[in-house]
């Protein structure tokens, strides 16, 4: 399936301030606790969907040892667009996605620095509903969850790849649910 260049201003949009906060923008004078404390770009695939998803990560400040290991998490905002055909040699279909989501990561004690495992599950808002194939979303609000095996490295740990497989269904709130499947691969840049 080939990908269509599609105007989108918001996307856009989301991009510049992205480059402008990985680039240091604005200075650390200017900052405050509401400031992100990273940003990320994730390519996802399910059966006949491909996504291209930006955000923004908000450190939690605290953590806790369990065991050998150490937990801890962020709050993350996103927006993506997906790309799918409605039906079988039909035109191109877009459906956009907003979504804020709560993730817990674990650092496992008997695991080598910077090997961590990640789980979430957050809201989203699928604009138009999403249809695919024979998939038919019922309604646009569906909830996201995800696990993540997530690799650190560079100085000070602040680069990330995390191979994710997130799933996205409105949990039965209203039918039919056939829910969506994605395999992710995310690079993160902490600040």
């Amino acid at each position: 399936m080939k990908w269509r260049v599609q105007p989108c201003t918001s996307a856009l949009r989301v991009a510049a301030v992205l480059c402008g906060l990985a680039t240091g923008w604005p200075p650390a004078s200017a900052q405050s606790a509401w400031a992100p404390t990273g940003a990320w770009l994730q390519v996802g695939s399910a059966d006949e969907t491909q996504t291209l998803t930006a955000g923004l990560v908000w450190d939690w400040s605290w953590q806790r040892r369990i065991g050998r290991g150490v937990i801890n998490g962020y709050w993350e905002a996103s927006i993506g667009r997906w790309h799918s055909n409605e039906d079988a040699g039909s035109s191109a279909y877009w459906v956009t996605q907003v979504g804020l989501t709560p993730t817990l990561r674990w650092q496992p004690g008997s695991w080598p620095e910077g090997l961590l495992l990640e789980a979430g599950i957050g809201l989203n808002s699928l604009v138009p509903i999403y249809r695919s194939g024979d998939k038919r979303f019922s309604t646009a609000f569906n909830f996201g969850d995800h696990i993540a095996l997530v690799r650190q490295f560079g100085e000070g740990r602040r680069e990330e790849l995390a191979l994710r497989l997130q799933h996205y269904s409105n949990a039965g709130i209203r039918h039919p649910n056939p829910g969506e499947n994605f395999v992710q691969l995310r690079y993160t840049h902490r600040f």
